[in-house]
């Protein structure tokens, strides 16, 4: 499941959709508000350019949005059909679990958004 040359490899370890060896983010996993969501300009192996054209990651907001429906609607079914929590103690829960889960979807939003559109080339 994660060998090289797959869609998952690259959404997983945060390398460059094109030759999966680069790095795609600047920094490694972080919950500092200015370093989450940076990106390298390019590939350091293959000269991709990651800001395809202007605004490119405009489009990874719908993306985002789709992660946070699900995360919405799981952390619900959860607090209240497991759980058995009060109904404002699960929105509660859901507003929390938001907020914790802010870093993890900038930045699985933007690589699954740039995924889409670039293909493994070995």
């Amino acid at each position: 499941m994660l060998m090289k040359g797959k869609k998952v490899y690259s959404i997983l370890r945060g390398k460059c959709p094109r030759c999966q060896e680069g790095d795609f983010f600047k920094y490694s996993f972080t919950f500092h508000p200015n370093k989450v969501s940076k990106i390298q300009k390019k590939c350091s192996n293959c000269d991709l350019k990651y800001m395809i054209e202007p605004a490119f990651y405009f489009g990874a907001l719908y993306v985002s949005y789709g992660i946070t429906v699900v995360l919405c609607i799981v952390t619900f079914i959860i607090s209240k059909l497991i759980l058995n929590l009060a109904l404002l103690t699960s929105f509660v829960t859901i507003f929390v679990v938001l907020i914790l889960f802010i870093p993890i979807n900038l930045r699985l939003s933007r690589i699954l958004w740039i995924n889409m559109f670039v293909s493994y080339e070995p």
